[in-house]
Formats: structure tokens, sequence, C-alpha cells
């Protein structure tokens, strides 16, 4: 999906353009009948430098993904505790998904991107690799936000309700959701095989998504209806989930006495502090896209976005490009939001800002101990 970033400023570039005299629009006009007879019509030709951008953006998130893996990885092996081990089951699953999501579609665009394209009058039409292209769109985007919300809702109870949580949540059933998670955006994003919903080309003919910006049937508003409400629902519940955690945790702090150390909710801190990073980064990176798709499928259905049809074409291109980066930056949520940076961040912070005396004294660098001193302390 990565690949798509430049896609847009490049061709808009180099597209072929009508002169203002007419001797210009036939020439343009035979120029392009010409190609088309010959079935060679490219409209797009890639510069070099698009190109290196493009791979070496890719690049940046295959690495982000890979390292972030490594991390959780290792975090995993190192654990002593069932539900933080529930927790990094869940965040594992979400960067290789993550990673494939950046992975496959992002070369798919690379592909149509290096070949120039599809022609502007086949925009609304579709062949196999654009329905392949869009629903892995339409996939990837949702197993994120269902992740996020999941393990939001199960910091939430264990946050909240630690022995409901203990007896309800195991390492099995954590599987079993996670498999659920991914059948269930699979059969979304199949949809369209069920002559439910459409997916097309999408301005500047190198990426595929529901068809949103022209011909508009009552399927396709049911659709993005669908895939809208979805994200935008998982979104919610995962703010309402992280809202709540995040204050159980301060009024536990603020309620706990002066000079006591108790460690045993520090492994809470960090992984609702996490929860937050991706909840803030998947409303940043994706809403735009489920709103924007969400309106413009309702105008093109009412047949009101012909007069705004080119501004609503850049903000789909624009919210698209913002939906990809969401895949880049959640492995770093992992990589900077870590106990030893945020134990690193607290320590700066105090400093700087001399707090020793006030009530934030209470949150000692003992708050966000080792998970091998705590396992020691726990024996």
């Amino acid at each position: 999906m990565l690949a798509l970033s430049h896609c847009n400023s490049s061709s808009s570039l180099l597209l072929p353009r009508s002169s203002n005299d007419s001797g210009g629009k036939v020439e343009a006009r035979v120029a392009v009948e010409g190609l088309s007879h010959q079935g060679n019509l490219t409209l797009l030709q890639p510069t070099t430098s698009g190109v290196i951008v493009v791979i070496l953006s890719m690049t940046l998130g295959i690495i982000s993904n890979i390292v972030a893996l490594f991390i959780l990885a290792n975090a995993y092996s190192q654990q002593r505790r069932r539900t933080k081990a529930t927790f990094l089951i869940f965040a594992s699953s979400l960067v290789v998904t993550d990673f494939i999501g950046h992975l496959i579609p992002g070369a798919l665009v690379l592909r149509l991107y290096l070949s120039g394209g599809v022609h502007p009058d086949d925009f609304n039409s579709s062949d196999g690799m654009c329905q392949f292209l869009g629903g892995s769109m339409v996939f990837f985007g949702l197993c994120p936000l269902f992740m996020g919300c999941a393990m939001a809702a199960e910091r939430c109870l264990g946050v909240t309700k630690p022995l409901l949580h203990s007896s309800l949540v195991t390492k099995t059933r954590t599987k079993i959701c996670l498999s659920t998670i991914w059948l269930a955006a699979l059969c979304v994003a199949l949809l369209p095989c069920l002559q439910l919903g459409s997916y097309a080309y999408q301005d500047p003919g190198t990426w595929c998504f529901i068809k949103v910006l022209s011909d508009t049937q009552e399927v396709d508003l049911a659709f993005v209806v669908l895939f809208s409400g979805l994200g935008l629902a998982s979104l919610a519940v995962a703010l309402v989930c992280n809202t709540i955690s995040g204050l159980t945790l301060v009024l536990a702090r603020l309620r706990r006495k002066p000079g006591s150390h108790h460690s045993a909710k520090s492994h809470d801190i960090e992984m609702v502090v996490q929860l937050v990073g991706i909840m803030v980064t998947s409303c940043i990176c994706w809403s735009p896209l489920l709103i924007f798709g969400l309106m413009s499928a309702i105008r093109s259905y009412t047949g009101s976005i012909a007069e705004d049809l080119s501004s609503y074409k850049t903000l789909m291109v624009m919210a698209v490009r913002l939906a990809t980066w969401n895949q880049i930056l959640d492995p770093w949520v992992y990589i900077l939001l870590r106990r030893t940076v945020l134990r690193k961040i607290y320590l700066i912070s105090k400093c700087q800002m001399g707090l020793r005396g006030n009530i934030l004294g209470r949150w000692e660098p003992t708050s966000f101990p080792s998970s091998e001193k705590h396992a020691v302390n726990q024996v």
C-alpha cells in the first residue's frame, strides 16, 4: 500500500495534458489514439527518483515491522506473566499482519505504477488484479482496527476485573479470537465475489478500492457503510476501553500511599501506553479514509458529486496515503514505548521539570522494572 504515496505526485506531472490551442488538442488526441490501437497505451512514465522513493519507503516499513517483531519475540521469551503473554500474542499478530499488509498491496501498486497504470476510461472497471488489490486493502485495513479494539478490550478487562480476566482469558482463547478477527475481515473483503459491492481502479489508475466516486450502486454504498462503520466502531470501542484503563491506573497510583513500592501494575502501564499509541496512530491514519470514503459514496449514489469530483479524488488519494503510514508507525509504538524507554523519558522529564517534591514523585523508576526482576519479586 505504501507505494501509493509517491504515485500520484509523480503521475500528476507526467500525465499528458491538452494544450490551450486546438492544434495541441488534436495532436494529443491523435497520439493517444495511435498508442491505444497499438495496445501499448502508457499514460504514466515512472521516473528513476520516483521508483527510488517508493522502494525506500517500502524498505522502511519492512525493516520497522521486522525490528518490532524481533523485540516482541524477545519480550515473549522473557515474560513470566500470563496477562503479558496474551498481550504479546495480540501485538505480534498485529505486527505480522501489518508486515504482510505492507508488502503485498505495496508490491501490486508498485507494479501498476511501473507499468504505467490504467487508462482513465478504465477507472470504473475491474480485473483479477484489481479485485485482489482492493480486497487486500479492505482486509489489511480492517484487521489492525479489529485487533486494536480486541487488545484494548482485553486490557480494560485485565485492569478493571483482574480475577475475571484470569479466569476467562487464556492463550488458546486469544488465538481463537485472532482467527475470528482474520476470518471476519476476510469475509468482508470477499463480499464483492458475491456481487455485494465492487472494487474499481481509482485515480490516478495505480490502486483499487471500493467503487465510491462514480457509478455507485446500492450494494456499493452498503459495502462502504459496512467497511467504514466497522472501522469507526472499532476505533470508538478502543477509545472507550483505553480511557477506562488509563483512568483506572491513574486513580490507583494517586491512591497509593507515599513510600509504598507496589509494582504489580507496572506491566499494565506499559501495555496501556502502547495501546494508546496504537489507537492514536490508527485514528490519525485511518479516520480520513473511512470518513471520506463514506462521504464520497453517499454523494456519488445521490448524484451530487459531479461538481466536486476532482476535490473528492484528491481527498481519497490523500486519505489512502495517510492510511499506508499506519503500517509503518505501528511498529514504532512497540519500539519506542517500552519500559526501558519510558523509564528514561520519566527520569529526563523529572530532572527537567523539577517535580521531585510533588505528587508525581510517586511515579518512581521502579514502576517500570524489568520482567526478570518482577518475576523474582513474585517468587
